[in-house]
């Protein structure tokens, strides 16, 4: 079975050897409300841990997606373009990109499922 952690910034990552399935937490989900549009990151495009990959608009806000692992982007959930409402209905299994992560280290300083519940929110 692969870990999931996740970042202060409300997005969790599953690791499977150096690839990365990234989405958004169940609290951010429900923080945003309704989904209506997703921006997806293109293929082959890298960023450094913590970067702005990519944005989540509700019927409510706006909010950046801060990517939690450098890497490059080999996969973006094209679903979410036509159904940005598939992360309402199921955000802990609703993945947004998939990274071929550069620093495996950066994985250790996630967060567990219990830290992360302790965060104030």
């Amino acid at each position: 079975m692969n870990e999931k952690k996740y970042s202060a910034s409300h997005e969790w990552v599953v690791l499977d050897g150096n690839i990365a399935k990234i989405g958004i937490t169940d609290f951010a989900q429900g923080s945003l409300g309704t989904i209506v549009f997703v921006d997806l990151p293109a293929k082959g495009k890298t960023f450094k841990e913590n970067d702005v990959f990519g944005v989540v608009e509700s019927v409510k806000a706006a909010s950046d997606l801060y990517i939690p692992l450098s890497g490059e982007i080999i996969e973006s959930n094209q679903a979410l373009v036509n159904n940005p409402d598939l992360i309402n209905q199921n955000a802990e299994e609703t993945w947004i990109i998939k990274l071929k992560i550069s620093n495996p280290k950066e994985f250790k300083s996630l967060l567990s499922k219990t830290d992360y519940d302790a965060l104030p929110k």
